[in-house]
């Protein structure tokens, strides 16, 4: 038996909450990267970013961060830029849901070894299981959960919701 947690309207009320707040932190700069991991992480940044296109005039530079969720190291993570093009730049990670905190905390590594200026994440569902010490700057909704519980986000069109089961 599963359990709606958010349904369309209310996923489309945090992704535009958190495009606000992304703003609002970033409104001076006058590019900003946001990095989504590999599927649903991915899918958020991008409903993130078409939000953030609508809200102002920052430059957006979206990426997928891809990365193994069962064996991750800092060596197979893939980022379609360089070193020099992270730079002093404002990066924004983006996954749906925090379980244990280390596909966030590896998904960090090429930005830290960057030397970006800025970095935060964002998070649609924190489900407060962290076991690595990863900060999460936006978050659209917080729940705690038991492990045995399992967290689905869809985040297709017209499909949109959030479960617990």
């Amino acid at each position: 038996m599963s359990t709606q947690l958010l349904n369309k309207t209310q996923i489309e009320n945090r992704i535009n909450r958190i495009a606000f707040q992304i703003y609002e932190d970033n409104f001076e700069e006058t590019e900003i990267i946001i990095a989504g991991i590999a599927n649903g992480g991915f899918v958020f940044a991008q409903r993130i970013a078409n939000q953030l296109e609508k809200i102002g005039k920052l430059k957006i530079n979206l990426i997928e961060i891809s990365i193994n969720k069962n064996e991750q190291s800092s060596t197979d993570i893939q980022l379609p830029f360089t070193k020099e093009h992270l730079k002093n730049k404002t990066v924004i990670v983006v996954d749906d849901v925090l379980n244990s905190g280390k596909t966030l905390m590896y998904s960090l590594i090429p930005f830290l070894n960057a030397d970006v200026k800025k970095i935060r994440t964002v998070l649609l569902i924190d489900r407060d299981h962290k076991r690595y010490p990863v900060n999460v700057d936006f978050v659209g909704f917080e729940l705690s959960t038991t492990m045995k519980e399992h967290v689905d986000v869809d985040l297709t069109e017209g499909n949109e919701q959030v479960t617990l089961s």
